[in-house]
């Protein structure tokens, strides 16, 4: 039987791969019944009725303007200082208007698909991007901690082949569950817009921009994979793997942070992972230095340095490689 369907039918029969597939499915489902429930299609009664309340709001307002000016013409009919408690001329000029009140303050929750749905791929992704470490540490992690992996290569002895041929049947798994689950997910998300939201200007160019964001998040999941296969590799144990991650994690966000802050390094955040996560789905990141203020028409302005999504693609590109090609040099060089 070939090795790669045999490295799958292994995935597949293990039980924390199935629970991990259960819990990411059920969260997956709660957001999007979540999001239907609190979205409501408004429609012109909706529209209207907001429309009644601003208009009360504001005639309120009015009112309350008048009876202050009377109220404070009256105490200066009597003597009484005004200014502090009224303000100069008894507050005349601060009379309501009718554009501040805006209706939409007074319309319910409207999910709207071609504002939000960016957002929520990017929640897709780091659903699946977890599921994918645990998955993906556990699978190789767990051959190494008990001793399946010496004993499959006493007859498969070509020992990157096997590493190699095991990391593509996670990343085969990997790649067809995000395809399958991110089709569901698109398509529920657009029952609940249908529905309970809205679809307005969901032209073909939004959907090939979703299209495209969804490449992308397939591409991060398909990467963490590989990192964490890779590093649950090179401990030979999953918790290698997840150790390496949480320490990743404090370094990045906690500790360089916290250095540049200190040594008040300009535009810090382009050393920090979150910037290049949020520069790959948002296409680009702006960083912003108040401290140093060029002044434009005599507005400060504050200097800026974009990460781009081609700067994260570098970025986790050679991450994602050098932990590869670390986990197959220590499966040729180490003793097994």
């Amino acid at each position: 039987m070939s090795l790669y369907v045999t490295e799958l039918r292994r995935l597949f029969k293990r039980r924390l791969t199935r629970l991990l597939l259960i819990l990411m499915v059920l969260g997956l489902a709660g957001i999007a019944v979540a999001l239907g429930l609190s979205s409501t299609k408004t429609g012109p009664a909706q529209r209207a009725a907001a429309e009644a309340r601003v208009e009360s709001e504001y005639q309120q307002a009015v009112r309350a303007h008048q009876q202050n000016v009377a109220d404070c013409e009256a105490a200066k009919a009597r003597g009484e200082k005004t200014e502090e408690r009224f303000g100069p001329d008894c507050g005349r000029e601060w009379v309501p208007q009718r554009e501040m009140y805006d209706a939409k303050w007074y319309l319910p929750y409207e999910f709207d698909m071609r504002s939000e749905f960016g957002l929520l791929i990017a929640a897709f992704a780091g659903a699946v991007s977890l599921f994918a470490f645990l998955v993906s540490a556990s699978f190789v992690g767990a051959e190494w901690n008990t001793g399946g992996m010496m004993n499959l290569l006493l007859w498969r002895p070509k020992r990157v082949t096997v590493l190699l041929t095991k990391l593509a049947a996670v990343l085969s798994v990997l790649l067809g569950l995000s395809v399958v689950l991110g089709l569901l997910w698109t398509g529920a998300i657009w029952l609940v817009a249908r529905f309970s939201g809205s679809t307005a200007k969901m032209t073909p160019g939004v959907w090939e921009s979703f299209a495209i964001s969804g490449l992308r998040a397939v591409g991060l999941i398909l990467a963490v994979g590989v990192v964490a296969f890779g590093l649950a590799s090179l401990g030979r144990h999953t918790a290698m793997a997840l150790g390496a991650a949480v320490g990743i994690g404090v370094l990045s966000e906690i500790g360089i942070q916290l250095a540049v802050q200190l040594a008040q390094v300009r535009f810090g955040g382009r050393y920090v992972l979150s910037t290049y996560a949020l520069a790959w789905f948002e296409k680009k990141w702006t960083l912003l230095d108040h401290r140093s203020c060029e002044f434009a028409n005599g507005m400060c302005a504050p200097a800026e340095f974009v990460v781009t999504w081609q700067d994260s693609a570098l970025v986790f590109g050679v991450g994602t490689v050098l932990v590869l090609a670390a986990a197959v040099w220590s499966i040729r060089r180490r003793d097994i």
